[in-house]
């Protein structure tokens, strides 16, 4: 019995000091990682603004080129077709001859 009090005494001496030691230090790591975490949440949130900024520019752009132009738009897009008709037309045209002297 007198052995079972001592192992007791020891085990109280000697591990209440170590006990305290390891939950200090499970303090800092959790600590570390909560600061860790910030940062890099952080980190993604200022990602993700820059991203949907360039988005919403882009979008504005769209918008802009669709209300302001876009009748206009659609007129240059049938006049490229056009002009690349006539281009086409025109690719079989011997050097020497106008179009007008076409066979």
């Amino acid at each position: 019995m007198g052995e079972l009090i001592g192992l007791a005494a020891v085990i109280l001496i000697f591990g209440i000091p170590l006990l305290a030691i390891w939950t200090s230090h499970q303090q800092k790591i959790a600590k570390l990682q909560v600061k860790t975490t910030a940062e890099h949440t952080a980190e993604k949130a200022a990602q993700y603004a820059s991203q949907i900024q360039r988005l919403e520019d882009r979008v504005q752009v769209l918008e802009r080129i669709v209300t302001d132009r876009g009748y206009d738009v659609a007129t240059q897009i049938e006049a490229l077709r056009d002009q690349r008709r006539v281009d086409e037309m025109d690719a079989g045209v011997p050097l020497g001859l106008d179009k007008n002297e076409r066979v």
